[in-house]
C-alpha cells in the first residue's frame, strides 16, 4: 500500500462518501487511488468551489465534508473556502497536494507553502512527513474538524509521500490529543446559576447561533423555549434552530434583523447567547446588550465567551449537553406580560415596502415560494441584498436554512446547494442568489449537469452589486462605483447552453402558477426574476 492507497483508505474508515476537487499533478497519485473506491468524485470547475460544495454537505449531513486539490493556484485558490468554512465553523477536511518533499522551499513550479497561508483560517494543519503517519493524520484530523468548536482542517501531502510505500495500515480506534480536550458537559455549578436567574426573570430572551444548528440542539432549545414560555430570537446563522412561524420566536437580530427583535433583546433582563459569538453584525453594539441585564453565554469555544462582551454567567459547553441537562431540573417562571408586550412590538413593528408594481417583489416573492416548498426544502442563500430578504422573509418550516453569515462570500449558494443536494438526494434543494453572486458561480452548472445534481437556482436580477450600491446610496449620494453589471449574460442561452430547462419573471403576475411551476419535478432549472435596480433591503 503507497501513500495515496492508505488517505483513501482512511476516508472510506469515515465513512466518506463524496470527495469534491480539482486535480494536478501533485494530488494525482490520489485520484488515481480513489479510482479503486467507491467514493464518489465530483469534479468542481474552480477549488474555492470545492470547500463550498463540501461545506453545504457537511451542514445537512453533521459529517465531515472532504475536498482535494492540487498545489500552487489549486491549493491557494481553495483558501477562500477554506476561510468561509472557519468562519461559520463548518467541519472540512482539506487535503492539498504538495511538491516533492525534498523540493519544497526552492520555489519550484506551482509550489506554495499551504500550511502557512491558511494559518488563521483553519483549526489545525499538517504537513506530512513520513507516509506512515497518514493513518494517525486523518483520525486525528477528522477528530479535530468535528469536535469542540467545528471547522476545517487542512493536509498538505507532497506527491513523494503519496507514492511512498507503508510498512503497515492501521486505522486508529482512537484519539488522544493530550493538549486538545473540547468541553462539552456543562459545568453543574453554572448550569445551577443560569436557572437561579431564569426563576427571577421578567423579561428573559434566548439568541440562537449556528453553534445550536452544528451542535443538533435544535429540539432540545425548543422543548426547553416551550416549557417555560420564553422567547427566541435568533443570529443570521441561527435561522432555522426555531421554525419561522412559531409563536415563541421573534426572527433574526441585528443590522438587518428585525426591528422587534432587537427591540425585545435589549428590552430583555436575562438574555442567553446560545451557540452565537455576539459579533458585529448581530450586536453591533455590545455594550447595550449588557446594560440592566443578566447575560448568559453558551458556547463550545471558551474563546468566545468575553471575547466581544463580558458574560456575567459564561457558560463552557455543547449546547445540546446543556439543554439536555436543563432538561433534568425543576424550576417554575413567570413572565406573559413580557410575552404579550413583545406580541405587540411583532404586530406593530413590521418593516413596511412599497415595491414598484412594474417588477417582480423579492420580499414577496420568497414569502410566497417558502409557502410552497416541501416541509424539510434546504434553502441556500447566497451573498448580497438577495441574503438580508431571504433572511427577512424566507419562511423556514423542519428543513434548513443555509448561508454563509461570517465571512459572507458570494458565490457560496450554487456549490452548497449541489453539496445539500447530494448529502440528501431526497430533499428538495433551491439556491437563490443574485446576478452579481451567480456569475461568481455559474460555471458549476457544468458540474451539476455531469453528476446530474438536481438543484433548482433562482437568479435575482437587477442588473447592479446590489448591496454595495445600496451603501453608496446612503453614504456617496447615489454616486454610483464599479457596480454596475451591464455585460452580464443572457441567462436563458446559458440555461440552453447547459440544457437546462429556464424560466424568466418580469413581475408579479401569475407569480403563484410560476413558483408551482419551478418547485414540480425533480430536474434542475433556472428561474430569472427581475427586480427593481433602485430597490431596498
Amino acid at each position: 500500500m503507497i501513500g495515496a492507497d492508505a488517505i483513501v483508505k482512511c476516508l472510506e474508515e469515515e465513512g466518506v462518501e463524496y470527495v469534491f476537487g480539482y486535480p494536478g499533478v501533485a494530488i494525482c497519485p490520489f485520484y488515481n487511488s480513489i479510482l479503486e473506491s467507491d467514493i464518489q468524485t465530483i469534479l468542481i470547475r474552480t477549488e474555492q468551489n470545492a470547500a463550498h460544495a463540501a461545506s453545504g454537505l457537511a451542514r445537512v449531513s453533521g459529517k465531515v465534508g472532504v475536498c482535494a486539490v492540487t498545489s500552487g493556484p489549486g491549493a491557494t485558490n481553495v483558501i477562500t473556502g477554506i476561510a468561509t468554512a472557519f468562519a461559520d465553523s463548518i467541519p472540512l477536511v482539506c487535503i492539498t497536494g504538495q511538491v516533492n518533499s525534498e523540493l519544497i522551499g526552492s520555489d519550484v513550479f506551482q509550489e506554495a507553502d499551504i500550511t502557512g497561508a491558511v494559518e488563521s483560517f483553519v483549526k489545525y494543519s499538517y504537513l506530512v512527513k513520513d507516509v506512515n503517519e497518514i493513518p494517525r493524520i486523518f483520525k486525528e484530523a477528522f477528530y479535530i474538524a468535528n469536535s469542540g468548536r467545528r471547522g476545517p482542517v487542512l493536509i498538505d501531502v507532497p506527491i513523494d509521500i503519496q507514492k511512498a510505500a507503508l510498512k503497515k495500515f492501521a486505522y486508529p480506534e482512537s484519539v488522544n490529543l493530550r493538549t486538545y480536550k473540547p468541553t462539552v458537559k456543562g459545568h453543574a455549578v453554572q448550569i445551577k446559576k443560569v436557572i437561579g436567574e431564569l426563576a427571577k426573570a421578567k423579561r428573559p430572551i434566548i439568541c440562537t447561533g449556528g453553534g445550536v444548528l452544528l451542535s443538533g440542539a435544535e429540539k432540545e432549545l425548543r422543548a426547553f423555549a416551550e416549557k417555560y414560555n420564553i422567547p427566541v430570537v435568533s443570529t443570521m446563522m441561527g435561522i432555522g434552530v426555531m421554525p419561522t412561524k412559531h409563536p415563541m420566536y421573534y426572527g433574526m437580530v441585528g443590522n438587518n434583523g428585525k426591528p422587534y427583535a432587537n427591540r425585545a433583546m435589549n428590552e430583555s433582563d436575562l438574555l442567553i447567547m446560545v451557540g452565537a459569538r455576539v459579533a458585529d453584525r448581530a450586536v453591533s453594539q455590545p455594550d447595550l446588550i449588557t446594560e440592566n441585564k443578566v447575560l448568559v453565554h453558551i458556547d463550545v469555544d471558551p474563546a468566545e465567551i468575553g471575547k466581544n462582551v463580558g458574560a456575567t454567567i459564561p457558560l463552557v459547553g455543547d449546547a445540546k449537553y446543556i439543554f439536555e441537562d436543563i432538561a433534568k431540573e425543576e424550576f417554575s417562571c413567570e413572565h406573559d406580560e413580557w410575552i404579550k408586550t413583545l406580541n405587540q412590538y411583532r404586530d406593530t413593528m413590521g418593516k413596511k415596502r412599497n415595491p414598484n408594481p412594474a417588477y417582480v417583489d423579492p420580499a414577496e416573492f420568497i414569502r410566497l415560494l417558502s409557502e410552497k416548498m416541501e416541509d424539510d426544502a434546504v434553502y441556500v442563500a447566497d451573498v448580497g441584498q438577495n441574503q438580508i430578504w431571504s433572511c427577512a422573509y424566507h419562511i423556514v418550516k423542519n428543513g434548513r436554512f443555509l448561508t454563509t453569515g461570517g465571512m459572507g462570500t458570494m458565490g457560496y449558494s450554487i456549490p452548497a446547494a449541489m453539496g445539500a443536494k447530494l448529502a440528501c438526494p431526497d430533499r428538495q434543494v433551491i439556491a437563490v442568489c443574485g446576478d452579481g453572486s451567480f456569475q461568481m458561480s455559474m460555471m458549476e452548472l457544468a458540474t451539476m449537469r455531469q453528476f446530474r445534481v438536481p438543484v433548482k437556482i433562482i437568479v435575482l436580477k437587477n442588473n447592479y452589486l446590489g448591496m454595495v450600491r445600496e451603501y453608496q446610496h446612503y453614504n456617496y449620494k447615489d454616486n454610483y462605483s464599479v457596480v454596475d453589471l451591464s455585460g452580464s449574460p443572457d441567462l436563458e442561452k446559458l440555461a440552453m447552453a447547459y440544457d437546462m430547462k429556464f424560466m424568466r419573471l418580469f413581475n408579479m403576475e401569475n407569480v403563484e402558477d410560476a413558483i408551482g411551476e419551478f418547485l414540480s419535478g425533480e430536474e434542475s432549472i433556472l428561474l430569472e426574476c427581475v427586480i427593481d435596480p433602485m430597490d431596498l433591503v
